[in-house]
């Protein structure tokens, strides 16, 4: 049987904020919207305004990957709260808001890489033409379908994965693109990078499960406070020092979640801005005229490298034709690296000539975003192939020129950042109750104690962390749950079975079914555009 929450419990995980909380929630929603829509306008000062339509359906797309962000917070966040509310480390209202707060933090600190490694799997040239029809098909079918099957998850008070559900929607698009446009040989899906990111979503959620049994039983070996492993009397909080932990523990995966999972909604943000409005945004406009000087130098020196490579049956033909189905195809042809180097150098031309990004004329902002985002991936993917050796200096002129052009091309507004960060905070000020009891009450049998959610929190905590620091996405909902439920399963009070099956058939329903609903919404939205 369940330990269901106790009359006290309930009533406090029914009770409203307080007054002082609202407020002071109320004005950082209020502050952070007017921060990012002043910012925003600031941005499209510089827009020709030939037309009304690309700014209403960049306002539809914005609210539409923002509301992805809002029912993650649904899920996701909820789950750094359990812990602390389940053991009475916090009240429920003042642990939500304490959550939220780190989780702006941590999405505010990101670096971004979480967010471009997404997009790195959607199809080459839906990504070079998003502002088309296709690519705002893309854009609304991989949301939308996120958003579907979130919201669905959430109603059944199942803690399904965000991260899945993105990356399932990402593949369906890419094979449905792939399908629709058979006989021209278009990409699908980057399999290496999804086999990449699968395998994070895949084995975190493991690592989460056996870290956190193997942290409880060590914890009960070299900590003997018997205090630590009892459920919780009555409704007092628990040792200063325990609560003390537990606090940390569930401040470091709030932090870590909003790194991690807030990045998820930027990099498509990011596509829409560039599709929408190119003169803003195809181009890091806060690029100084230091590091610019210092491109022009390192784009010599890395032409000079790829020289070295050229083989001499290469012949001229278009630079970025070539590079881009090199990209789609993994196919190294002897053109290859001879297109690099003409890309390299035209791209080198460009910003010699304008001397600042911000200065390249809106016509010409758009075509110098793609030279140097098909440059970027093509040094990646040629360095991962194999075809060409490389000496270790080589390879550090390689990375330093690369680091360049990212900077270029893969930056993230700090407007972005506030507005995800708000999306997130604001989603779980609304819906967190549903996950926070299944975490705290479905999963065991008996009630979570002090020892099992520091173990569980913890656990979730670093794997975040480890992964965002590889920029690889992974699932604060599976990787917490399958820690109280790997603490459950070493303290051998039992699982609750039907809980623990509802959580695997999502764990493993979920990318296909994002997958099957996202490729029909693109069919349908490409139709339609």
């Amino acid at each position: 049987m369940a330990t269901a929450a106790s009359p006290a419990l309930e009533k406090k995980l029914s009770r409203n904020p307080g007054k002082i909380g609202m407020i002071a929630f109320g004005l950082a929603l209020v502050g952070g919207l007017i921060y990012s829509v002043t910012a925003l306008l600031g941005d499209l000062g510089s827009v020709p305004t030939t037309s009304i339509y690309p700014f209403l359906l960049l306002g539809v797309a914005l609210l539409t990957a923002l509301g992805f962000e809002f029912v993650n917070g649904f899920h996701d966040t909820a789950n750094a709260v359990a812990t602390v509310i389940y053991t009475h480390s916090m009240e429920p209202h003042i642990a939500v808001v304490w959550s939220g707060m780190w989780n702006f933090i941590g999405v505010l600190l990101s670096s971004g890489a979480v967010a471009f490694g997404i997009i790195s799997l959607l199809p080459v040239e839906l990504i070079l033409q998003v502002g088309s029809g296709a690519g705002f098909a893309m854009v609304f079918a991989l949301l939308i379908a996120a958003i579907l099957w979130n919201i669905g998850t959430w109603y059944l008070g199942l803690p399904a994965s965000s991260s899945h559900t993105m990356v399932g929607s990402i593949i369906g698009v890419g094979i449905a693109n792939q399908l629709m446009s058979a006989r021209t040989g278009t990409s699908g899906v980057d399999w290496d990078q999804a086999l990449n990111v699968g395998k994070s979503l895949l084995i975190s959620p493991l690592i989460g499960f056996f870290v956190a049994a193997s942290l409880l039983l060590l914890c009960k070996a070299v900590i003997k406070d018997k205090h630590l492993y009892e459920a919780p009397a009555g409704e007092e909080p628990p040792p200063f020092w325990i609560r003390g932990l537990l606090v940390l523990t569930c401040t470091g995966v709030s932090f870590a979640h909003g790194s991690n999972d807030g990045q998820k909604g930027m990099g498509l943000i990011m596509l829409i801005l560039v599709g929408t409005v190119p003169t803003a945004y195809a181009l890091n406009h806060a690029v100084t005229p230091a590091q610019t000087a210092d491109f022009l130098a390192v784009s010599q020196q890395v032409s000079q490298v790829v020289s070295k490579h050229v083989k001499e049956a290469a012949v001229m033909g278009d630079p970025r034709q070539d590079l881009t189905t090199f990209i789609r195809t993994r196919e190294f042809t002897d053109n290859t690296m001879l297109a690099l180097r003409q890309e390299i150098n035209e791209v080198g031309n460009e910003v010699r000539e304008f001397h600042l990004l911000k200065d390249v004329p809106p016509t010409k902002q758009g075509n110098l975003r793609n030279d140097m985002y098909v440059v970027s991936e093509t040094l990646r993917l040629v360095q991962k192939s194999g075809k060409t050796e490389f000496s270790a200096d080589d390879k550090k002129v390689l990375a330093n020129y690369k680091k360049h052009v990212d900077l270029a091309t893969k930056f993230i507004p700090s407007w972005v950042k506030v507005a995800v960060a708000l999306a997130l905070g604001l989603g779980t000020m609304i819906g967190w109750k549903r996950i926070v009891v299944t975490v705290g009450e479905k999963i065991g049998k008996d009630h979570l104690t002090y020892a099992q959610g520091a173990a569980a929190e913890i656990t979730a905590m670093a794997t975040i962390m480890t992964a965002d620091g590889l920029g690889l996405p992974v699932s604060t909902t599976h990787v917490l749950s399958s820690g109280v439920a790997g603490t459950m399963a070493a303290n051998r009070t039992g699982l609750q079975l039907d809980t623990v099956r509802n959580l695997l058939l999502a764990w493993v329903l979920t990318m296909p079914s994002a997958m099957l609903l996202s490729g029909f919404l693109f069919w349908a939205f490409r139709s339609l555009f």
